[in-house]
């Protein structure tokens, strides 16, 4: 009895050996062997979402079942007059023939009475528009309006009933690596639903217009621009607009343009009849190494001021060439994708607090956004603006850039000729605004020759190499 007890007395202590030993390897905070310093650290249960691919850790069907009833089948009929020279020269017909052209795509209700949100490339030079809806109804949309810079159209059904809609979500909130659905009808189907994870955020692909998508590798294909990008719980983060492709069919990425953008862009159509753009009144470029080693300056992210816009809100907030902005409001900044999308989901006369460094301090100064036409750009001694409405009826376009003065001597004799007129291209790219042209000719050495195509104020296109 007397060594049985001994025995027990030997098993307890090893016992109690053992487990504090295991204690003290593994579980001393949550790392091996206990120590701060460790290689490797085991997270705890409650970090981050237990995110996997099986069905019973992402669940994709409720968020699906909200969004297919919300997304539409965009039906484009345009209608272009195709002549035939030989038949009218030899048996007098005139006028032509009309061919009829069929474009489809996809669109989100945004609320109950009607409103839907597309593509503007979806329903570009439509003279009819039918929306069928996903339970197979079909109206006859209106055009209530369109941003061509940013790819975003209104439309407007009468429905004879109340229909499901989407909510819009904060696409800054949106994280990388974020599961999400692609809802569309690709290749004429009906909605077809798609999931991946967002890729990148404040994607530029040097457009000349939107220069902030969503990345995701979510399939998306021809039929699905318009449609709509959501997170898990069926809210829009952004409106599907292109693929990256030699195909034209979905290889591996493609993009959508931000809920906030769109959202901005809606509002503005319905409060005012047109977008009302905000800038900031600075010019520069995103800094990198390389570009950070010519401007002999430490940072290496940010975006660096080289001109400051005379009379606009960063002058007078006291910004200045040299200052690199690092963040607007919350927002952080690192390149001039992420200060053109958040600038872009502005209006005149929103205040931004704009976080910047000048000589290695931080420092914070409360900008007031400039109306968008008051901005301009010089290059080799031409003035240009943005042009307003009155220029855009009267000439009947919807982009280019207006040439306000003319400070260039060799030019000066042609001043009267030239002031006025409205630049449509350069070097055969669009001149969709200043913002644009400014950012083209930054790009062009002092002495390298522009060739500029442009109308002047009798309404006649010619061509000038400057």
């Amino acid at each position: 009895m007397k060594r049985f007890s001994s025995l027990f007395l030997v098993s307890l202590l090893s016992g109690a050996t053992t487990l504090g030993a295991y204690k003290m390897l593994f579980d001393g905070n949550n790392s091996f062997l206990g120590r701060e310093n460790s290689v490797v650290t085991l997270a705890p249960n409650s970090f981050g979402r237990n995110v996997g691919l099986a069905a019973e850790t992402v669940d994709f069907t409720e968020a699906a079942d909200k969004t297919i009833h919300t997304v539409v089948h965009v039906k484009n009929v345009s209608r272009r007059t195709i002549s035939n020279p030989m038949l009218e020269f030899f048996y007098g017909y005139g006028g032509g023939q009309q061919q009829e052209q069929v474009g489809t795509g996809s669109g989100v209700i945004i609320s109950e009475d009607g409103y839907i949100v597309t593509n503007n490339h979806v329903i570009k030079d439509a003279s009819e528009i039918e929306i069928t809806l996903n339970n197979k109804k079909s109206y006859k949309a209106k055009l209530i309006g369109t941003d061509s810079k940013m790819d975003i159209a209104l439309l407007k059904i009468d429905a004879d009933e109340k229909l499901p809609y989407t909510a819009f979500a904060n696409s800054d909130s949106v994280k990388v690596g974020e599961w999400v659905l692609a809802v569309g009808n690709p290749y004429n189907l009906t909605s077809t639903v798609t999931a991946g994870i967002v890729s990148a955020k404040a994607r530029n692909l040097d457009t000349s217009g939107i220069q902030s998508f969503i990345q995701t590798d979510a399939a998306v294909n021809p039929g699905n621009s318009g449609g709509a990008l959501v997170n898990t719980r069926g809210e829009l983060i952004g409106i599907n607009t292109m693929i990256s492709s030699m195909t034209g069919s979905y290889v591996g990425y493609s993009f959508a343009v931000p809920s906030n953008n769109a959202r901005k862009i809606v509002e503005d159509i319905m409060e005012f009849g047109n977008v009302q753009r905000g800038i900031l009144g600075v010019e520069g470029g995103e800094l990198n190494s390389n570009a950070s080693k010519e401007l002999g300056i430490s940072e290496t992210q940010g975006f660096y001021i080289n001109k400051v816009t005379p009379k606009s809100g960063a002058q007078k907030a006291g910004l200045t060439k040299g200052d690199i902005i690092v963040k607007l409001d919350d927002q952080s900044i690192s390149t001039f994708a992420d200060l053109s999308g958040y600038i872009n989901t502005k209006r005149p006369n929103d205040i931004v607090q704009v976080t910047y460094i000048r000589e290695g301090k931080s420092k914070t100064a409360s900008v007031t956004l400039s109306k968008n036409e008051f901005f301009s750009t010089e290059f080799k001694g031409i003035e240009l603006e943005n042009i307003d409405a009155i220029d855009k009826k009267k000439f009947k376009i919807d982009y280019g850039v207006k040439i306000k003065n003319i400070t260039n001597e060799n030019l000066m004799q042609y001043q009267n000729e030239l002031q006025g007129n409205i630049i449509l291209s350069i070097d055969n790219i669009k001149a969709t605004n200043v913002e644009t042209v400014s950012k083209l000719l930054n790009k062009k050495d002092e002495g390298q020759s522009v060739r500029i195509e442009m109308i002047n104020k009798n309404g006649e296109i010619f061509r000038i190499i400057i």
